[in-house]
């Protein structure tokens, strides 16, 4: 099985091209250019791959609000593009997508079917893509995740971990809530369903639950490093892009397909930290 990874220099491609192994066909965008159509066309024409994982987007979230145009060309065009071609070539085509297609308004975990409702551009356009998925292929997985972190690349976890080393006291938001997804584990996810033929939408993230806050102190400790923390409301943080309070996605869909649940995030964030304190 030929599996093509878009977004394979990035921190969940390239655990996703780690996981499948040899068969699959990693790319970036020194590779391929997913916003000029013709070249997308005659890329998937020449593979032929049985499968595609999209996992290339732009995720730049507050950037975003500044660049509308150069976001709906990756998010938007690139994923119609990429679907429309594995459509061609008879191809699986599995979607990456995020807690940001919704309000972050429920007062519980998101289901699959909830109604979206994007705040800003990163939002919007990832919804559009899951829209062009939809309108494309017949055979595709819409996967939606949040709050991700690995070894290739910046996330959360070193940015907490290299304020520490530049400041005494670390401040954090205290009132946005989701669920912290080590790659790794979403790769090995990802490998199992686009090995399946149970298409659909699926949230996959890992299990429980936290505050950027919570999510942080779980980093201090589980490296071993005592510093003050100070929880911040979303008020007393203002960013470009307005984020959802409420991020968490149920992953019911998992269960419902027979699919594992992932680990918990206290255990996954335990790894990462061995791993990066290793490496």
């Amino acid at each position: 099985m030929k599996v093509l990874v878009t977004g394979a220099a990035g921190q969940l491609g390239y655990d996703v091209c780690l996981e499948i192994g040899s068969e699959a066909v990693g790319i970036d965008i020194a590779e391929l250019d997913i916003t000029d159509k013709p070249a997308v066309y005659a890329y998937i024409k020449d593979l032929r791959p049985d499968a595609v994982v999209h996992c290339a987007a732009y995720t730049a979230v507050d950037k975003a609000e500044s660049e509308p145009k150069k976001c709906h060309a990756i998010n938007t065009l690139g994923t119609r593009y990429l679907a429309e071609a594995a459509r061609e070539a008879d191809a699986k085509f599995l979607y990456i997508s995020t807690d940001y297609v919704f309000g972050g308004t429920l007062d519980r975990p998101y289901e699959t079917d909830d109604a979206p409702n994007p705040l800003g551009v990163y939002g919007r356009t990832k919804l559009e893509g899951e829209e062009a998925v939809r309108s494309a292929v017949e055979k595709f997985f819409i996967v939606r995740s949040s709050w991700v972190f690995g070894i290739n690349g910046g996330n959360f976890v070193k940015t907490m971990l290299r304020l520490r080393r530049e400041r005494g006291e670390v401040s954090v938001v205290a009132d946005q809530f989701g669920s912290p997804t080590y790659t790794r584990d979403l790769a090995k996810l990802i490998a199992v369903i686009i090995r399946s033929e149970k298409y659909g939408v699926y949230h996959a993230t890992n299990e429980g639950f936290c505050s950027w806050y919570d999510f942080a102190l779980g980093i201090f400790r589980s490296a071993g490093i005592d510093v003050s923390v100070k929880p911040l409301t979303t008020d007393e943080y203002p960013t470009a892009a307005v984020r959802p309070k409420n991020s968490r996605l149920s992953n019911k869909s998992l269960t419902d397909a027979g699919f594992e649940l992932l680990p918990t995030w206290q255990d996954a964030l335990t790894r990462f930290v061995a791993d990066l304190q290793s490496s």
